[in-house]
């Protein structure tokens, strides 16, 4: 964005009342504007009551320590009810996993699949995300212009899931549909129709893996152990479904995201980009940065067990609540010079974006790697991957996401 544009969005963030701002207003994610009205929130209302918005009534938590201090309270804020802002049309649609659920139900079902997550299976993993990175940023166009999100960050992170899952490699782009599908808000009743359309279709896919997967030896992916574990082996379908969303989406959305931003990123910095050829070393550090400067999910939900009291405001037992980790990201009291991109910026890895407390992130680690991986071969290959034009970004409040980032790398 532009110096005057960016003008122009801290001036009208500034000149909306209050009361009516709605934080999860799609198009200023779209056209990049949101930064000042949370910038205004932060300052002037740091608990803020929406009345009106098309999700209903909610609050928004937008200081990182206030953040930090409602997602570590799950005994007060609840994910009982769902991580995003909206509700199913139905309760027969609404999708059960266990993010969006409290303890202990959420730490056994969390405890099924982590082990895809530990170190050893890490370490066995490096070498298959590396020789991927490899083949996808070969077979990249020299000297013509292509997107960027399509050919490496939507392809590494798929070819990622489908390892993961033990998934068809040919079928691994239906896992991004799904994805897309998860994410992508419903509002209307036809959106919800269409959202569920795609997701029987997802679940009846799986059921087919997990009846073979169920009925043979217990192997290292993810189906196989949702499969065998004695807690979530017995599970209803919906309740299939839901985790397999999230753990679709959370294998996909960090990750892709980071990869186009932090490319992005590098050729709006010119100076940290020098920095990073210079200092190859670096990579894991500006890693988080890209992660803290993209935040890949805007925020998450949770729900108010009682009345309680944050900064003078009472949200009343059964309020919605959003915690804006893209704001609290931002939050200058936390982190210094927060609009600055800067990739050898001490304790990077402060960030909000994979959440704190009982729901932290799970795969943490293996998004980090994947985009170090990514980093170490591109730059030994193609110093300059040159970004053209400003990127399309994702209409949502929810994925802070690319659609198209075309781009070009010269001989």
């Amino acid at each position: 964005m532009t110096t005057t544009a960016m003008a122009a969005a801290r001036d009208a963030a500034y000149s909306v009342p209050l009361a009516s701002l709605d934080m999860s207003d799609p198009q200023r994610f779209a056209d990049d504007t949101i930064g000042p009205y949370f910038e205004r929130m932060r300052r002037e209302a740091p608990v803020h009551y929406c009345e009106n918005s098309p999700f209903g009534p909610y609050w928004s938590i937008t200081r990182y320590n206030d953040i930090m201090a409602t997602d570590t309270n799950h005994k007060v804020f609840s994910s009982k009810r769902g991580i995003t802002l909206s509700e199913p049309r139905t309760e027969d649609v609404r999708l059960p996993m266990f993010i969006a659920m409290d303890p202990p139900k959420h730490d056994e079902q969390r405890l099924a699949v982590s082990p895809i997550v530990a170190p050893g299976n890490l370490a066995n993993l490096e070498g298959v995300i590396r020789s991927r990175v490899i083949a996808i940023i070969e077979s990249l166009p020299i000297n013509q212009t292509f997107n960027w999100v399509d050919r490496v960050s939507i392809e590494l992170t798929t070819q990622m899931l489908a390892t993961l899952f033990d998934f068809p490699f040919e079928d691994r782009r239906l896992l991004t549909h799904w994805s897309d599908t998860a994410t992508k808000l419903p509002v209307t009743d036809a959106d919800w129709d269409a959202r569920e359309l795609e997701l029987q279709k997802c679940l009846q896919y799986f059921v087919g893996l997990w009846n073979e997967r169920v009925n043979a030896p217990p192997k290292p992916d993810l189906v196989s152990m949702l499969a065998h574990n004695p807690a979530t082996r017995d599970m209803p379908p919906r309740e299939f479904l839901g985790n397999l969303v999230l753990l679709i989406v959370g294998g996909n959305d960090t990750t892709r995201n980071s990869i186009s931003g932090g490319l992005y990123f590098l050729n709006k910095n010119p100076g940290e980009y020098d920095k990073l050829r210079k200092s190859p070393a670096v990579i894991p550090n500006m890693v988080s940065e890209i992660i803290r400067y993209q935040t890949p999910l805007a925020y998450m939900r949770r729900i108010a067990l009682t009345d309680v009291v944050v900064h003078d405001k009472t949200i009343k037992a059964g309020d919605k609540v959003a915690m804006w980790y893209v704001s609290g990201n931002r939050d200058a009291e936390v982190i210094e010079n927060p609009d600055q991109f800067i990739i050898d910026r001490p304790r990077a890895r402060q960030h909000l974006s994979f959440g704190f407390g009982v729901h932290r992130c799970v795969g943490n680690r293996l998004a980090e790697m994947q985009l170090r991986i990514l980093w170490e071969e591109l730059l030994k290959r193609y110093p300059n991957v040159e970004v053209v034009g400003e990127p399309t970004r994702i209409p949502s409040s929810f994925v802070r996401g690319y659609a198209d980032m075309q781009v070009r790398i010269s001989a």
